[in-house]
């Protein structure tokens, strides 16, 4: 949440919300809607996809409104769901989107990956600020536990020591 150059150009073709997740979001739709000003009918694009990685075992999208994410603050930046939840109190993750938490890293088909956007060097902020490992690693915490991130802090460390040779 701290880069500011992009306008937030990750958030422009909206996001991928596990079924879980939107039972989340709506159990505070009535205070998130007056928060964001759109009602959470118009949120999501409800054409449910599953898919077993997701929480709750498939997924939808939000709704692309204005060329960016429906929960994207379209004065100043960020994003309009970690914005209400660090006003109330509330740690984002809980109702935030694992697939926007963990952004530019993403899962497929049991692995963590670098991002289509990553890949085919699309993604605006590439190569400035941290790695991609050190951009989401409280989130991978969080999502995945200590001894993961454990284990990817040593594989890091032999990646970036034989890089160094």
């Amino acid at each position: 949440m701290a880069c500011g150059f992009c306008h937030d150009s990750c958030c422009s073709y909206g996001v991928d919300v596990g079924a879980d997740e939107i039972m989340r979001l709506e159990s505070y739709a009535d205070a998130l809607g007056r928060y964001i000003g759109i009602p959470s009918a118009e949120w999501f694009t409800r054409e449910d996809s599953p898919d077993s990685e997701f929480p709750g075992g498939s997924y939808a999208r939000t709704q692309v409104v204005d060329g960016a994410c429906v929960f994207l603050k379209r004065a100043g930046r960020g994003c309009w769901i970690h914005s209400f939840c660090l006003e109330r109190g509330i740690d984002f993750h809980e109702l935030k989107p694992m697939v926007s938490c963990l952004f530019p890293i993403t899962f497929d088909n049991g692995l963590l990956l670098p991002s289509d956007d990553v890949e085919d060097k699309s993604l605006i902020c590439l190569s400035n600020g941290p790695g991609l490992y050190q951009g989401a690693r409280s989130d991978l915490s969080y999502y995945f536990g200590e001894a993961f991130v454990s284990e990817l802090d040593e594989l890091e460390e032999e990646l970036l020591q034989s890089v160094q040779e």
